[in-house]
């Protein structure tokens, strides 16, 4: 999702086509810069406190899950391009504590605790478990599943599980115990300023993967490297350092636009 690396989605020598796949990175560009939009809105809204009342749900929900969930899907389709995976999930996890480390110091917010880089760090982990013992799913078929998965489980953190009128009620024990929020059952004591557990979201970074083996395998098409909007490839190439510096950028913008 917001890695940097031109070594993430290098294609196999085998087409007539070489280089990075331009669709990714004008993808996740264009997902960044709505990021910062909507980070943008939040920060003045709740932050700054300027009254933007149309920002609130269903359009903010809407918005977030806009963002997240295709930065995942990419990301899933990347890892079966990486060169290493392992790295990559000990690079996000870096980055993932020290936004932790900083957002409680500063504690302009709520603290950062298992936000979305965290979710790209221990997915990326996870995919590369299953690579190395040749279990990465694969097709359209298990893209399918997943997703079906990934909707199903969205209400997890919330204790419900299902799709629409078949959802069911968890037991309440499960979101009473301390200490997995990490993996999508958080206790009533956990708060989060951006809050991206493992389930469900790994089901969609590995959709992603399932649909990338798949187009791996065929061979992407021209047009998916020649695709390019030259800034939008740019911030998508540099997505993580985007990530990285714009809240701090946007918080100083109100600062000072506010004093």
């Amino acid at each position: 999702m917001l890695s940097s690396s031109s070594s993430e989605h290098t294609p196999p020598k085998t087409g007539a086509a070489k280089g990075r796949l331009g669709i990714f990175d004008l993808v996740r560009g264009v997902s960044v810069v709505s990021m910062v939009l909507f980070h943008l809105c939040y920060d003045l809204r709740f932050i700054a406190g300027h009254n933007l009342e149309w920002f609130e749900p269903p359009l903010q929900d809407v918005w977030r899950c806009s963002i997240s969930w295709v930065f995942l899907f990419i990301a899933g389709c990347m890892c079966t391009l990486s060169r290493n995976n392992l790295r990559r999930a000990l690079e996000y996890g870096g980055v993932a504590l020290a936004i932790w480390v900083v957002t409680t110091i500063v504690s302009v917010d709520t603290p950062i605790s298992f936000g979305i880089i965290y979710c790209m760090s221990a997915c990326t982990l996870v995919a590369w478990a299953l690579q190395r013992i040749g279990a990465l799913p694969r097709g359209r078929i298990a893209a399918l599943v997943l997703f079906v998965g990934f909707v199903a489980l969205l209400g997890l953190s919330d204790g419900t599980i299902g799709i629409g009128p078949c959802k069911l009620d968890l037991p309440q024990g499960l979101t009473s115990v301390e200490g997995l929020a990490w993996l999508g059952l958080p206790s009533a004591s956990f708060s989060s300023g951006d809050y991206y557990p493992l389930l469900p979201y790994l089901l969609i970074y590995l959709c992603g993967a399932a649909m990338g083996a798949r187009w791996k395998e065929r061979g992407y098409p021209a047009w998916a490297y020649s695709a390019s909007f030259a800034p939008l490839n740019f911030v998508g190439r540099h997505a993580l350092l985007v990530y990285v510096i714009h809240q701090p950028v946007i918080l100083g913008a109100c600062y000072l636009l506010g004093s």
